[in-house]
């Protein structure tokens, strides 16, 4: 039920202009939604599985429909236009022009056999070199051809079957990096949080503060017009004061800030959040299933089954390619005219089979083995570098709890210290200046334990981020 009304609160929140005390759960279901860059990385997301689709569709082949209109006199042209219309006639080689020799020494021999074959040979080179007008000189000739051609690997020696490997391998490689991108922008968020959380926290603080030195203010004032007090003391507690002051200035502004990094992130303007705890909890770390968990060793071992796939691919080279090819088509002067009295066919196989190309293929072979090894020890690697970084991420961030502890004592101690030289100095025991060396020790205090509290909960996320515990999409 919960996660409807946060889906709800995510569709309704472009109707708003802006989000206010908004909790971190439904910033990340925002962010989810909304945040550009992950809608960037989804975008490549669904260009890789395409990729996919494009690969295995070269398995069924290609086929291709082809229309064609031409018009042309050359002798060449013509008669080979003819000949697929199935249109040839003895006139088309010039016969005519050969018939009319024939049949004037016909007409000479004037019946006489004998006569005929004398004059045949007599005149047979003459004869023969007539330029026949109908082949030499044709008439120009309209030509339309409609075809359809299929083609179809039959055996790649595996090429295909690696290449949809890869591709899909590719896909998965991609929606690895929307989860890193993921885990980022959730870092980013909850960091924007527990940042505005200890600002504000600390905005609080110094306000205590400014009113203390306020108060303090007052105090002097009227001990000065008894005589008890000095110019000089007011002075300088109102140096204090105005410092303070700054600080707090400040303060409001790297909160502003934090809200714009914020907005950005969710792609949605926030006016204000419901504080979280200051003190982000420490993720559980399960050494066992890190490498199964952590996306930049999945990203290592995805690239290893990749750079092993390419090494089988490189191993096809050595292999035949068997491919056939179909055609159908008709041809004549007049568009699809007598369509199947004039069509033909064509039908075929092709071996291709590379025996030599001077050593390319050895090399590439050898090439994408190296980068298979090279892959390998890259995994090893990003498995014990992570874990390092984890343990190390741990390790500072107990350090750091230990500080945070002793920063907290130190304010305590300070604040107590303040009050008592506070104390001494109204009655006259202490200078205005033992007095507020007292107080910026506070204010010191107080923005290490900020700083301190801040680098540790920094490391908590970073920590979470390498766990993957950024959530799913």
């Amino acid at each position: 039920m919960k996660r409807i009304v946060l889906s709800l609160m995510v569709a309704a929140a472009p109707l708003f202009a802006d989000l206010e005390k908004l909790t971190l759960s439904q910033a990340l279901e925002i962010l989810k939604h909304k945040n550009l860059e992950l809608k960037v990385a989804k975008f490549e997301e669904r260009m890789k599985a395409l990729e996919i689709k494009a690969v295995q569709g070269m398995n069924y082949g290609k086929a291709d429909v082809t229309l064609m209109a031409m018009r042309s006199n050359d002798a060449g042209n013509v008669f080979g236009f003819k000949l697929q219309s199935r249109e040839a006639t003895f006139a088309d080689f010039g016969f005519a022009d050969f018939m009319n020799a024939i049949g004037y020494g016909a007409m000479q021999a004037n019946g006489d056999f004998g006569a005929f074959t004398q004059g045949l040979i007599q005149n047979g080179n003459q004869i023969l070199s007539i330029a026949p007008e109908d082949l030499n000189y044709p008439k120009a000739r309209n030509h339309f051809q409609t075809k359809i051609s299929y083609m179809v690997p039959l055996y790649t020696g595996g090429k295909l079957k690696e290449y949809a490997a890869i591709a899909k391998r590719m896909y998965l490689m991609s929606k690895l990096d929307t989860k890193k991108t993921l885990n980022m922008k959730i870092y980013e968020t909850k960091k924007a949080f527990y940042d505005i959380t200890l600002v504000e926290n600390y905005i609080v603080n110094l306000r205590k503060i400014i009113r203390n030195i306020s108060k303090l203010e007052d105090v002097i004032r009227n001990m000065k017009k008894e005589g008890y007090a000095k110019e000089i003391d007011l002075l300088e507690v109102q140096a204090r004061k105005a410092e303070a002051e700054s600080m707090y200035n400040q303060a409001k502004l790297n909160r502003d800030l934090a809200y714009q990094f914020l907005s950005f992130l969710l792609n949605t303007e926030v006016k204000s959040i419901k504080r979280v705890r200051e003190y982000a909890p420490m993720p559980k770390v399960d050494k066992a299933r890190l490498e199964y968990t952590n996306v930049d060793i999945r990203k290592a071992k995805l690239g290893l089954e990749i750079t092993r796939h390419a090494l089988e691919m490189e191993k096809s080279r050595y292999l035949p390619e068997v491919g056939a090819f179909a055609e159908y088509g008709s041809a004549d002067n007049t568009l699809w005219n007598d369509f199947t009295d004039k069509d033909a066919y064509t039908v075929g196989v092709q071996v291709k089979w590379n025996v030599f190309n001077g050593g390319v293929d050895k090399a590439k072979y050898e090439e994408a083995r190296l980068k298979y090894l090279q892959t390998r020890s890259q995994v090893e690697l990003a498995k014990k570098g992570i874990a390092l970084k984890v343990r190390k991420l741990r390790t500072e961030i107990l350090s750091l709890d230990a500080d945070v502890r002793s920063y907290q004592k130190q304010l305590k101690f300070a604040r107590r210290v303040y009050q008592n030289y506070k104390s001494r100095y109204e009655e006259g025991l202490a200078s205005i200046t033992d007095v507020l060396i007292k107080q910026s020790k506070e204010l010191e205090m107080l923005l290490k334990l900020l700083k301190v509290k801040h680098n540790r909960n920094t490391k908590v996320f970073e920590l979470e981020s390498l766990l993957n515990r950024g959530g799913n999409l």
